[in-house]
């Protein structure tokens, strides 16, 4: 199945709908397909499949909210089938609430992933060419692979759970609804989905029951109903909170409700707001990094303040004491794995809570986050207890890109590539260094292997922070937080001792004050930085990479991480060059100059003149594609200077966000004079009458130096303005 075999077509959301559905086959043979009804004006719209449309049209226009929307777009093909799209439905509505540009009247929590003939390798191209189509028409904004990234996809209630979170969502509604557990411990490791299941309950508990899709529950369907109905019947108007102890995670979540239907930002709080008020249920995430009254520094006061509001004694209790006192029902998202710090509540705490009578314990076990899976997480776990020996397999690299480098400098490389590639690709370091740069910017924190990097510069989302894939985070600004690659440094207080076979602590090496002040002994020590360890080391879902700066662990994990290796730029067996055969394995070089921007099939006769580029492997050669030099530093972060790169011809579609060669008579690029330039596009919008318009274009630099500014075309100016090429990549090395 191609894109070319699936239509897109609009029509006005009204009465004359019917008339015009007469000439559309899909509709009028009852045939299964999706659509979207939408309004321009508000941002809002509803996505849905059927079998019959103008039935369901006929509903949706007598529906009060519905039948506001003004457009419906339908999305049709004669190889859809009903499992097809009840999955292009459910990723829409999972996209579109990611993309974020619409408001979802669809309340479809948990939608399934049907398994059906030719879903990867068919059907998700085809949903991939849909959402494109949707960006040209205006009714998305953003790629996949944008949305992908961000926090309010990776965190929204618009996906499918697992059996083993169904099970344990069912539980949960259970003790709820029947009152015989007070409190529930949910219990899993790093990346088994934990903050998910936590807003989806949190969704699933404060807003209206009809907005709710059971179709995913199966035969248990009418057993989740009739357990909401019960719990409704007992709360009306359940008052609720989500309690995150990281002030920064914290943040980030405060956003992603801001943007769910029904949610807002107020609904996330801190432990400290726990004490103003009394709540039907409380869902803590992160519980075990809940505080008691331990190395607090400038919190000592709130913390007394709450104490003595609650009237507890604030030297013996702790927050897990305000979360279970001031809630008629507490669930708890808890791992005694991720505990990093003396002033976390104690584990002694959790074990008293969890041995209680009024009490339910679940466990999630499946790994969500890294793609190398629970054998990956088991062999952190081994591998950090000293318990690997060399007959112990290491990961496959096929399965997760997990690495070792001798070269600090090199992981650095490696990480912007990546940074570049995927996004959300950072450095993590243990405490090891002192954080001077916060007392004065023009320092460096960390010095190692000739390499000179700074600490984060914000406290707050760092890792969505402008400059941090130039900086290095700690375990306090990435715990909760999902990253496509990790490169993650130990520092030098932590090492190996080869006789005892068991790593070590090396305490004058730590630099967190209060990650040491008040332990109890060198043992808790140990767990703690190993705790922080295991936890930054399961951050990268593609892979992680690690730097060792004390050569007895260097030595050890040498034994088990796999080695990264460059092969040689300048080999000294001369490899035979493949013959060039255009547009089989090559495409045209243009000189830009010469072809004065017009790509035409006219240009094209001459072929014998033309220099031929072979094209890399992940691209099939085609007359779409071609080649150009591109000179100057105002791309350097993604392109070097004099590299050949591969751009696609514009045809139409989407160009938000890409970066783009484009030729205009009203500018004059900074790096060559001439009329041509490279750079990421972006449309700056103006609201205007009749609704918003494109006004201008910003064609921005991706530069290390900061004296390229962004280049931004008015109305007047895009007369003459024309997109040549889309970027596909930049050759490592000129090929032709």
């Amino acid at each position: 199945m191609s894109a070319a075999e699936v239509r897109i077509d609009q029509y006005d959301f009204d009465q004359s709908l019917f008339q015009d559905f007469n000439s559309n086959r899909f509709a009028k043979d009852l045939w299964p397909l999706v659509y979207i009804l939408s309004d321009g004006n508000t941002k809002t719209a509803y996505v849905g499949e059927t079998t019959d449309a103008f039935n369901r049209m006929s509903a949706h226009l007598k529906h009060n909210a519905k039948s506001k929307l003004t457009s419906v777009h339908l999305i049709t093909s004669d190889k859809f089938n009903k499992s097809a799209t009840l999955d292009i439905e459910s990723n829409l509505i999972k996209y579109m609430s990611g993309d974020n540009k619409y408001t979802l009247l669809n309340g479809n929590l948990g939608l399934a992933n049907h398994n059906y003939y030719q879903k990867q390798e068919v059907y998700w191209a085809v949903f991939n060419a849909i959402w494109n189509q949707l960006r040209s028409k205006g009714i998305a904004d953003h790629s996949i692979d944008h949305i992908d990234n961000s926090d309010l996809f990776k965190y929204s209630p618009y996906k499918s759970l697992t059996k083993e979170q169904s099970e344990g969502l069912f539980k949960i509604l259970e003790s709820i609804a029947t009152g015989k557990f007070k409190n529930i411990v949910v219990e899993g490791g790093a990346g088994t989905g934990k903050t998910i299941l936590a807003i989806f309950l949190f969704k699933m508990l404060s807003t209206d029951l009809m907005d709710f899709n059971f179709r995913e529950f199966g035969s248990e369907e009418q057993k989740f109903i009739e357990l909401i109905n019960q719990i409704r019947n007992k709360f009306s108007k359940p008052k609720m909170a989500l309690v995150v102890p990281m002030s920064s995670f914290r943040s980030t979540l405060k956003k992603v409700f801001k943007n769910i239907k029904g949610l807002s930002a107020s609904m996330v709080i801190g432990p400290a707001e726990v004490s103003k008020n009394q709540y039907d249920f409380l869902v803590v995430d992160e519980s075990h990094r809940l505080r008691r009254r331990v190395n607090l520094g400038a919190y000592f006061g709130a913390f007394d303040k709450a104490c003595a509001a609650l009237k507890l004694d604030k030297h013996t209790c702790s927050e897990l004491d305000w979360v279970t006192m001031q809630a008629k029902h507490t669930i708890l998202f808890y791992d005694e794995g991720q505990s990093i710090k003396p002033s976390d509540a104690r584990k002694e705490d959790f074990d008293t809570l969890k041995a209680a009578k009024n009490t339910c314990i679940q466990r999630l076990k499946s790994q969500f986050r890294v793609r190398g899976g629970n054998a990956y997480v088991q062999y952190i776990s081994t591998l950090l207890n000293g318990k690997l020996d060399s007959s112990t397999k290491a990961i496959n690299k096929t399965d997760y890109e997990f690495l070792l480098f001798d070269s600090l400098g090199e992981m650095v490389k490696q990480i912007k590539k990546k940074d570049q590639e995927y996004g959300l690709s950072r450095l993590i370091a243990g405490y090891s260094w002192e954080w001077k740069s916060n007392k004065n910017s023009n320092l460096y924190d960390i010095e190692e292997d000739g390499v000179k990097l700074r600490w984060n510069g914000t406290p707050t989302d760092w890792i969505n922070s402008k400059n941090s894939v130039d900086e290095v985070g700690c375990i306090h600004t990435t715990q909760g937080y999902d990253l496509n690659y990790s490169g993650v440094i130990f520092g030098h207080e932590i090492s190996y001792d080869p006789k005892k076979q068991e790593i070590i602590i090396k305490e004058e090496n730590y630099y967190d004050k209060n990650g040491k002040q008040s332990v109890r002994s060198p043992e808790e020590l140990k767990s703690f930085i190993l705790n922080i360890y295991r936890t930054i080391l399961l951050r990268g879902i593609r892979g992680t990479y690690v730097y060792v700066c004390d050569p007895e662990l260097r030595k050890y994990l040498s034994q088990h991480i796999p080695k990264f290796s460059i092969a040689p730029e300048n080999p000294s067996i001369p490899i035979k060059s493949e013959p060039l055969i255009p547009y089989e394995n090559a495409v045209p070089l243009f000189d830009l100059k010469a072809a004065a921007g017009a790509f035409s099939e006219e240009q094209l006769v001459e072929e014998e003149n033309l220099e031929w580029i072979k094209v890399p492997n992940h691209l099939k050669a085609s007359k779409d594609l071609f080649a150009c030099r591109v000179v100057g530093e105002s791309m350097n972060k993604v392109i070097k200077d004099g590299q050949i790169c591969i751009f696609r011809k514009y045809s139409g579609g989407s160009r938000q966000g890409k970066i783009v060669l484009v030729e205009s008579t009203s500018i004059q690029d900074q790096d060559s004079g001439s009329c041509y330039t490279v750079k990421e596009y972006h449309s700056k919008k103006t609201e205007a009458e009749g609704g918003w318009r494109h006004a201008s274009i910003i064609l921005k630099p991706h530069s290390k130096n900061p004296f390229y500014q962004e280049i931004e075309l008015g109305p007047a100016e895009l007369n003459d303005f024309k997109v040549l090429g889309i970027f596909e990549c930049a050759l490592e090395n000129d090929v032709h």
